[in-house]
């Protein structure tokens, strides 16, 4: 007999796609919500039939609740996981962790004294092509890394970053920048999740095209410890949106993925390309989700959040770590960072190890 484990969610914004990711999860069930707006909570009790409350200390007192995924304002992450820990329940952050390092250490020091599993999103991570490239670019089959290269060119109307539910993005109190900590986080991630850590960066940004307080376009320049240098480009002003694109070569092979599809992958001794068919084969034909995110963040698959889920779901119940934990998913808000203080400065800036 299945044993259920009980979420909650709280921020009704990209939290809504946590409750449909926990409502379609094996084992899963989602106990309550939590948000400040009530239009938002009757909507999800109406759609969900959890309860509702305007207080995470109330929600955190139901003993029904066992894993709490934190989706608010990602200024607000480490203060939410804080007493979600000291309450002694699990937790699911969204990306990313919190928008300094100090706020992410500060975090994963009390999930440790407490005694709790906690898990970042990055679901890129789970892709079966990524885990594939990763596994090829570490295992050597690329030779040694020269280029790594991530580009975002999305787009956000200006209406994203206004009201009651979007004023706080792309600032720097409480979205940590803009198109790079928000929307490129993720491109962020994967790239030093797949080639290694970077060692250095330097960058540039600025506002282009809204009215914000933080960037809504970023160029880097990164050093990873491989040797190999890259590129990261994000914006939000690419109408109507675009792909991600990411690239990378090394000495003896090189491969481009354009969102979930492979469009090219050359390794050096493949000369009849039954390699280069094989992936082509499995992952070249994909066609990339109407979810991706490049013009409407709400667009995006929750299939990766269903994941993630269903992976708490086991750690809970077969007591080991999750995934993809929080000291993994600091790095890419180490990176971040390091890239706004070198456009701040126009200096490289060295990031430790």
């Amino acid at each position: 007999m299945s044993v259920e484990t009980g979420f909650a969610v709280v921020g009704l914004g990209m939290g809504k796609h946590h409750c449909k990711a926990i409502d379609s999860a094996p084992n899963a069930t989602l106990v309550a919500v939590c948000d400040v707006d009530e239009e938002r909570l009757a909507a999800a009790s109406h759609q969900f039939g959890c309860q509702t409350y305007k207080e995470i200390d109330d929600l955190l007192a139901n003993d029904d609740v066992e894993v709490v995924n934190v989706a608010t304002p990602s200024g607000s992450h480490a203060d939410i996981g804080l007493k979600v820990a000291a309450a002694g329940k699990h937790m699911i952050v969204e990306k990313p962790a919190d928008i300094t390092v100090a706020r992410i250490d500060e975090l994963i020091a009390a999930i440790d004294a407490a005694g709790v599993k906690a898990a970042g999103i990055f679901q890129s991570r789970l892709d079966p092509l990524n885990i594939e490239i990763r596994d090829a670019v570490q295992g050597g089959r690329l030779g040694r890394m020269i280029g790594v290269h991530g580009h975002l060119p999305w787009y956000r109307k200006q209406s994203y970053y206004e009201g009651a539910h979007g004023s706080w993005k792309g600032t720097w109190a409480m979205d940590g920048g803009g198109s790079l900590m928000n929307q490129g986080v993720h491109t962020v991630d994967l790239l030093q999740w797949i080639a290694g850590r970077v060692t250095s960066v330097m960058g540039m940004f600025g506002v282009f095209d809204h009215e914000i307080e933080a960037e809504d376009q970023s160029v880097a320049i990164l050093r990873f410890e491989s040797g190999a240098l890259g590129t990261l480009y994000t914006t939000t002003c690419a109408f109507p949106g675009r792909d991600q694109r990411i690239t990378m070569y090394g000495s003896e092979g090189s491969f481009v993925k354009r969102e979930g599809a492979l469009e090219s992958w050359k390794l050096l001794g493949d000369e009849d390309g039954e390699q280069e068919q094989d992936m082509l084969g499995r992952f070249g034909d994909k066609k990339v989700e109407k979810g991706s995110g490049a013009a409407d963040p709400m667009a995006v698959s929750f299939d990766g959040h269903t994941q993630i889920i269903m992976d708490m779901v086991e750690a809970v119940q077969q007591e080991r770590e999750p995934m993809i934990s929080l000291h993994s998913a600091k790095h890419a808000v180490e990176i971040i960072n390091a890239i706004y203080e070198s456009g701040r400065t126009g200096r490289a800036v060295e990031i430790a190890g």
